[in-house]
C-alpha cells in the first residue's frame, strides 16, 4: 500500500529584542537560572504587561518578507494551561486575530523554486524551562516572557527532506532580516511538527500526531522520517493513530508519547483584558516593506539567472547577507557580469578557506571586494596563473596589499612570450628524451609529466595553455 505524508511546521522565531515581551527584564543566554525575571514574569499580583514594539517591528519584517497580509487590528489571548514553566498559569499569545495571515515560505528545493504556504504568523511570549534530572525536576524562568513570532505553514509539506529545507529557509530568511540570531543550539529557532500520513490520491487528512520541540535541521528530517515509518507500520499492522503529542529522542532516534493533543477549546483563549488591541497603521506598514532588503530567493534567482552562478554556489552566497553584498560588491568593481562565475568560485573556495584558517570573520578581512575583483582578472588576463593567484591571494589576506603591486613587486608575471617558452619546452624534452620516446609511442599521459617540468622551470610562470600547445606540436603526433 503506497502512503503519503501530509506535513505542517509551526516555527519559534526568537526575536531578537534588548527586552521581554511584556516586560523590562533582559534575555541572557547563560545566565544564572531565574535571574532574568520580573514581576510580570512571574506572575505576581498587581502587576501587568505592557507589549514591546521593537517585537512588532521585527514580526512586520517578516510577515512583510513571507508576502502575508498584516491586519491593522490585532489581539493578544490568554492561553491557558497549568504547567510549572507558566507561573500565572497563562501564555499571552495570539488566536483568531493574528497580526500576519496567508503568505509563504519561498526557497529552491531539489534545485527548483518552491514555496510552502504559510497560516499565519503570530506573536506569542515563551515559557520557562524545565530541567529534569532523574527524579527532580527544576523550573528555570529566564525564559519566559522572551518575544516569539510563532511561523505556521500550512500543511503543505510532503516529505522529511523538504521539511528540512523549509526550516533551513526560514532560519536563511529571519538572519538575513536580521530579526533573529539564528542559534538553534540556544534555542533560536524551534519546531514543532505535525505529521499524518493518508493514501496517495486521498483527500481527507488522516490522525495527526505532533513532534515537540526540534532543535535542528537534521533531526526534523530525522523525527519526520521515523514517524512516518512508525504511523505506516501501525496501521499496515491492524492499528490506529492516536493523536497525540510525543517528544523526539535524538540520542536513541525514536520518539515518546508525551501527552494527548490538545485542541484550541482546550485551552480557554480570551482577549487578555490587561493588554489593548494591537493598532498598525497603513503607513508603518509600507514603512517596514520599503526598508525590505533583498530576499535570499530573490537572490539566488539574480545570481542563478543573471549572473550564471551554479545553485549550489547561489544558495551558499544568499544564506549569509553580508557575504551576499561581498560577492555583489566584487562583480560591480570586476566590471563585467561574465567575472560573477570565477569570483564567486574563489570566494567560497580561496577566500573562505583563508578566513577559516585565520578563525577570522569577513567583516575583519583585509581583502576588499575591489581586491578579489582585481586579482581574478589577472587570472582571467593570464596576467598570472591561478597557481601564483592563489599565493598572491594568501600575501594579500596577510598584508592588505593590491594584488598588482604585490605581483610587480614579486616578479610573477605570467609568461606568454611563445619563442621564450618554445626554448624552456625544447630544453624539457632534450633532458627527458627517453619519455619523449614513451610519448611518440603512444603514452599520452606522459604530456602532464612534460607541463610539470616545464612550470617547474618557470617557477610556476609560463602559461599553461601556451605550453601544452608547444609541447604537442614539438612532441609530434604519437603513433
Amino acid at each position: 500500500m503506497s502512503w503519503e505524508a501530509v506535513i505542517g511546521l509551526e516555527v519559534h522565531v526568537q526575536l531578537n529584542t534588548a527586552t521581554k515581551a511584556f516586560s523590562a527584564s533582559a534575555p541572557q543566554f547563560g545566565a544564572r537560572p531565574n535571574s532574568c525575571t520580573d514581576p510580570t514574569v512571574l506572575g505576581l499580583p498587581g502587576s501587568l504587561p505592557v507589549f514591546n514594539h521593537a517585537a512588532l517591528m521585527l514580526a512586520l519584517r517578516l510577515g512583510l518578507a513571507t508576502g502575508c497580509t498584516i491586519r491593522n487590528r490585532s489581539r493578544f489571548a490568554r492561553k491557558h494551561y497549568f504547567y510549572p514553566d507558566q507561573p500565572k498559569n497563562y501564555q499571552i499569545s495570539q488566536y483568531d486575530e493574528p497580526l500576519c495571515e496567508h503568505g509563504a515560505v519561498e526557497f529552491f528545493f531539489e534545485g527548483k523554486p518552491h514555496k510552502v504556504k504559510l497560516t499565519r504568523i503570530h506573536l506569542e511570549e515563551d515559557a520557562g524551562k524545565n530541567n529534569h534530572h532523574g527524579p527532580v525536576s527544576l523550573v528555570d524562568l529566564n525564559r519566559a516572557g522572551i518575544p516569539l513570532c510563532e511561523v505556521v505553514s500550512e500543511p503543505d509539506i510532503r516529505s522529511a527532506e523538504e521539511a528540512a529545507d523549509y526550516m533551513r529557509a526560514l532560519h536563511q530568511l529571519v538572519k538575513h532580516l536580521d530579526i533573529c540570531e539564528g542559534n538553534m543550539e540556544r534555542g533560536h529557532l524551534r519546531c514543532d511538527a505535525n505529521v499524518s500520513i493518508r493514501k496517495h490520491g486521498a483527500t481527507e487528512y488522516g490522525t495527526r500526531t505532533e513532534l515537540k520541540n526540534i532543535n535542528s535541521f537534521k533531526f526534523v528530517q530525522k523525527a519526520i522520517t521515523h514517524e512516518i515509518a512508525r504511523q505506516t507500520r501501525l496501521i499496515e499492522g491492524g492499528g490506529t493513530v492516536t493523536q497525540e503529542t510525543r517528544l523526539w529522542d535524538a540520542d536513541a532516534g525514536v520518539s515518546h508519547s508525551m501527552r494527548s493533543k490538545e485542541e484550541a477549546n482546550d485551552y480557554r483563549y480570551f482577549p487578555d483584558p490587561d493588554l489593548p488591541p494591537l493598532n498598525v497603521a497603513d503607513e508603518l506598514i509600507e514603512r517596514v516593506r520599503g526598508e525590505l532588503p533583498e530576499l535570499p530567493v530573490q537572490q539566488m534567482l539574480r545570481f542563478t539567472g543573471e549572473l550564471g552562478v551554479s545553485v549550489d554556489d547561489a544558495r551558499t552566497l544568499s544564506a549569509d547577507r553580508q557575504l551576499a553584498q561581498y560577492f555583489d560588491a566584487a562583480v560591480v568593481a570586476y566590471g563585467a557580469p561574465t567575472g560573477a562565475k570565477t569570483i564567486a568560485n574563489w570566494m567560497l573556495g580561496e577566500l573562505l578557506n583563508q578566513l577559516n584558517r585565520a578563525d577570522t570573520s569577513l567583516a575583519e578581512c583585509r581583502v576588499t571586494p575591489a581586491q578579489l575583483a582585481a586579482l581574478v582578472k589577472l587570472v582571467d588576463e593570464d596576467t598570472i596563473s591561478g597557481k601564483i593567484g592563489k599565493n598572491v591571494l594568501i600575501d594579500m589576506f596577510a598584508s592588505g596589499d593590491d594584488p598588482g603591486a604585490i605581483v610587480e613587486r614579486k616578479g610573477l608575471k605570467q609568461i606568454t612570450d611563445s619563442s621564450a617558452l618554445e626554448g624552456m619546452v625544447a630544453e624539457v624534452i632534450a633532458s627527458n628524451d627517453k619519455q619523449a620516446a614513451q610519448y611518440r609511442a603512444g603514452k599520452t599521459g606522459l604530456l602532464g609529466f612534460f607541463v610539470g617540468q616545464v612550470m617547474k622551470k618557470s617557477r610556476g610562470q609560463a602559461n599553461p595553455k601556451m605550453v601544452n600547445e608547444i609541447l604537442r606540436r614539438l612532441l609530434g603526433e604519437p603513433e
